[in-house]
């Protein structure tokens, strides 16, 4: 089953201000915002809609310079929400529905007044309802409409309008319902499906989406319910009502039915997947349910199939790198490893590697658990461990249906690698990852698993160690003259001249960066390091080998990131470390 989230409309209502279209065009010509003849183009496509939400959404004018066009002509003011601090008292006088409804956000008590910011400077009806249920004076002021949307989230919480809704039922039909639903099974399947939970979930995932998360943390804790998003590597804490802890239980188990998992069991681990389908785009989230001590934790990983581009060329490698790389992926047999920790983009690189030699002459396979993303023309196999479809009986299986090229998920144990080795010593080119904090550690680490020093110096041509690094925002990353002092001892040059830092805006949610970017560091095996590897030498004598041979360490291919202007000094010292001198 697939399930279809619909976000929320973006449309602007009716102008109801007796503004016509060609008073707005007017205004934006007068403005300098457009010229007659743009005006006149827009005004023939526009199908019904809104002149002023058309020339937006085409971006031929900003949207806060329409606002402030808007606010000059009606006499309003326009202010930044960056500068406001919410008085969470007077946002307590109106109702939660009607301030996500309306988009509307009272902001400061003005002259025996109460401000509302809205993005819209037409809409009298929001203004009407909120004056009407609150009693109060209003007086608008215009903002950008995705501004306003974020504030009122940070201020009321994700959700917020229908946990309102939620309480709203809980207190009208019985002040027990909860608790009982708790203990009964049946009872909480039924209120996990309830149209209000059901949107309540929706809007956590369409925000997770929103803010281009890769993961949803949902932990229970003493204190409450605890939503944290993964952003560009990092957690964030996601504001939401404290009223939603009366319905972790129900969250928890409208979950498990989205990813047809058991709802009565509470006290082993679960892992499901779900189907949806946003804006017309395909999202695969894989579940992990685990009970903890105040309830069950879930962590939501989200894959956004729709935005995924599998170019290796386009990941952003040294041309050196790619070219040394570009080598491995076309040998006739060997094993290439990509290693790094948990959501360092490993399966990424792999699977833009089989991209680039898809070709209908090569027959490639992949075991996985699970498959990420499905690839034309390459078979992939789903590993089901409890029905004994493990990653090594998988190859052992698919090396019967002749291939030239394999993909392991991962390497987790000794008889995986010793399948891969067998397999790369029988003719094929075998891919997989390995989790280890270096590429010299790979060899060590197979060598650990209880594979001979000889098999694996005789077969493993090359590895990938990678991490991902933040960009900086392009519309707020700072110049600066860098002093020797601030340097880290380990920088490249003392005197670089002019970096770039992270700073905050709008654009990238106050934060400083935008997207990510990755850092890569690829051992070449020679002749040397097989004779290292038989040795059983360590992990620190390979890596001082490959580094005098030219490789580029992972920490030296951030400094390149610093220098390029691409990232900050910051972000490269919490993604790598020290490298050890030789």
């Amino acid at each position: 089953m697939r399930f279809i989230l619909a976000p929320p409309a973006l449309t602007f209502p009716p102008c109801s201000a007796g503004f016509s279209i060609m008073e707005i065009a007017e205004l934006f010509v007068r403005r300098r915002l457009m010229s007659a003849e743009q005006c006149e183009t827009v005004r023939r496509q526009i199908n019904g809609k809104r002149f002023d939400q058309a020339v937006i959404e085409l971006g031929m004018v900003a949207e806060d310079d329409a606002l402030k066009a808007f606010a000059d002509e009606l006499g309003m003011r326009y202010v930044e929400l960056d500068e406001i601090k919410v008085d969470r008292e007077l946002i307590s006088l109106f109702p939660t529905s009607a301030i996500f409804r309306h988009t509307a956000l009272p902001i400061a008590r003005v002259n025996g007044r109460v401000e509302v910011a809205v993005a819209d400077a037409f809409d009298l009806e929001a203004l009407d309802e909120l004056s009407a249920l609150s009693g109060l004076r209003l007086e608008p002021v215009l903002a950008r409409r995705a501004d306003l949307d974020r504030l009122i989230k940070q201020s009321l919480g994700v959700g917020g309008d229908t946990i309102t809704e939620l309480v709203k039922q809980k207190t009208d039909e019985d002040d027990q319902y909860l608790a009982e639903a708790a203990r009964a099974d049946g009872e909480l399947a039924e209120q996990a499906q309830q149209a209000s939970v059901i949107r309540l979930v929706n809007q956590v995932l369409l925000e997770a989406l929103e803010q281009k998360s890769s993961d949803v943390h949902i932990e229970p804790s003493e204190r409450g319910l605890i939503i944290r998003y993964r952003v560009d590597g990092l957690l964030r804490v996601q504001p939401v009502p404290p009223e939603i802890n009366q319905f972790s239980a129900a969250i928890v188990t409208r979950l498990k039915i989205m990813s047809r998992l058991n709802i009565a069991e509470k006290r082993l681990p679960q892992d499901g997947r779900i189907e949806l389908k946003v804006a017309g785009r395909d999202i695969d989230v894989r579940v992990s349910i685990i009970p903890m001590l105040h309830g069950e934790g879930i962590v939501l990983r989200i894959l956004d199939k729709g935005r995924m581009v599998f170019n290796l060329k386009g990941m952003g490698m040294p041309p050196e790198i790619y070219s040394d790389f570009h080598e491995l992926i076309t040998l006739p047999h060997g094993i290439l490893l990509v290693t790094g920790p948990t959501g360092s983009g490993k399966t990424t690189t792999l699977y833009s590697a089989l991209a680039e030699i898809r070709d209908p002459t090569v027959k490639i396979i992949t075991v996985e658990d699970p498959v990420e993303y499905q690839l034309e023309g390459i078979n992939q196999i789903q590993v089901h461990s409890r029905i004994g479809l493990t990653f090594a009986a998988g190859l052992r299986s698919i090396l019967r249906h002749d291939p030239d090229v394999i993909l392991i998920g991962e390497i987790r144990d000794k008889e995986t690698a010793e399948v891969a080795v067998q397999s790369s010593l029988t003719g094929h080119l075998v891919f997989s990852t390995l989790h280890t904090n270096d590429a010299a550690s790979s060899f060590t680490r197979l060598v650990d698993m209880g594979v001979e020093p000889y098999l694996v110096a005789s077969t493993v041509e090359g590895v990938m160690a990678q991490r991902l690094v933040r960009r900086l925002c392009k519309h707020c990353r700072q110049p600066y003259q860098p002093t020797a002092d601030e340097l880290p001892r380990d920088f490249p040059n003392k005197s670089p001249g002019t970096l770039y830092r992270q700073v905050g805006c709008r654009e990238c949610g106050e934060t400083g960066y935008s997207g990510r970017i990755g850092i890569y560091e690829l051992l070449h095996t020679d002749e040397r390091i097989r004779e290292l590897c038989v040795e059983r030498a360590s992990s620190t004598r390979i890596h001082a080998h490959a580094s005098k041979q030219g490789m580029l360490t992972l920490r030296q291919s951030g400094w390149r990131r610093v220098i390029d202007g691409t990232s900050s000094i910051e972000d490269i010292l919490r993604t790598t470390k020290v490298d050890i001198p030789h």
